[in-house]
């Protein structure tokens, strides 16, 4: 099958026109047409982004207040283990104590004895 030059320069030249029919810009005197789908569209994911950019800001924002709430109770937890520990390792030390004395004394009055 054989094209011919002046059919295939047909072809392209009814393409640019067409081509540049449908880029022309329409000037602002026209009036302006109904939305469209696309527009609709368009403007429903706007303000679904917009809910959800709101709506994650809420959740960042309720997510801070939680963990300086955790990290308040997880200090006041620490401070009263702390004094627990604190306390315990006191009792120790005085028990401890009293032990010496107590082991303090049996030598003592073994030195006592065995001077006898």
């Amino acid at each position: 099958m054989k094209i011919s030059v002046s059919r295939i320069l047909g072809i392209a030249a009814v393409a640019g026109v067409v081509a540049i029919g449908g880029c022309c810009q329409k000037s602002d005197s026209e009036p302006t047409k109904t939305v469209g789908v696309a527009e609709k569209a368009g403007a429903a994911v706007d303000k679904a982004v917009e809910k959800t950019g709101a709506a994650l800001d809420k959740a960042a924002e309720k997510t801070a207040e939680a963990a300086n709430t955790a990290v308040e109770k997880t200090g006041e937890a620490a401070k009263k283990t702390a004094e627990a520990t604190k306390d315990v390792a006191g009792q120790a030390v005085k028990k401890t104590g009293e032990a010496l004395e107590k082991s303090g004394a049996a030598v003592e009055k073994t030195g006592t004895d065995m001077q006898k």
